[in-house]
């Protein structure tokens, strides 16, 4: 297994749709994945898709922590091979996103509330999950790189959008 170079904002991998996998058992998908798991734990991101360790297929890799979801119980790793998400409740919610390809940057993404995603696991079976508040959006965050979009193209308001710790200065000075 190798840790691979993330690509950042700004690199055309980035910024174009991927390409679905054909066989999700292949030997360089498998080897993918694992890079990618590696790599996901070095970064010690929530989730990783192709793209951005430069490979244009639509290969997702993503995990929830106990103490970042809704529901405190999280999600352990889990492999998405060609996902499709169906909004399901599309009530816009807007929080804080961060991304491994704009390192040291967040923004306020408004998304939907919950989701149905269809994929393939690794071992190319079909599986279908629903996913509402924080799990929704890491699911849509890390989907939306599969077609070329990054988060900030979902912000409405760039003022919201900046360095972390400038925007932690900031939210910590407007409490009470």
């Amino acid at each position: 297994m190798a840790i691979l170079k993330i690509a950042r904002m700004g690199h055309p991998v980035l910024a174009r749709p991927a390409d679905p996998v054909a066989d999700p058992t292949a030997p360089e998908v498998r080897r993918l994945i694992d890079d990618m798991t590696e790599t996901l734990r070095d970064a010690a991101g929530l989730g990783l898709a192709a793209p951005q360790v430069h490979e244009p297929w639509r290969v997702v890799l993503y995990r929830l922590p106990p103490a970042r979801s809704d529901d405190g119980r999280g999600r352990p790793l889990t492999v998405l091979i060609n996902p499709v998400l169906t909004v399901e409740d599309p009530t816009p919610i807007t929080e804080w996103e961060a991304c491994l390809s704009l390192p040291g940057l967040t923004g306020a993404v408004p998304r939907p509330r919950a989701v149905r995603l269809n994929a393939l696991d690794a071992e190319g079976r079909s599986f279908e999950l629903r996913a509402d508040g924080h799990h929704a959006r890491v699911l849509q965050h890390e989907c939306d790189h599969l077609d070329g979009i990054l988060y900030p193209q979902r912000m409405t308001d760039l003022a919201r959008f900046g360095f972390v710790d400038d925007i932690k200065r900031r939210l910590a000075a407007d409490q009470p």
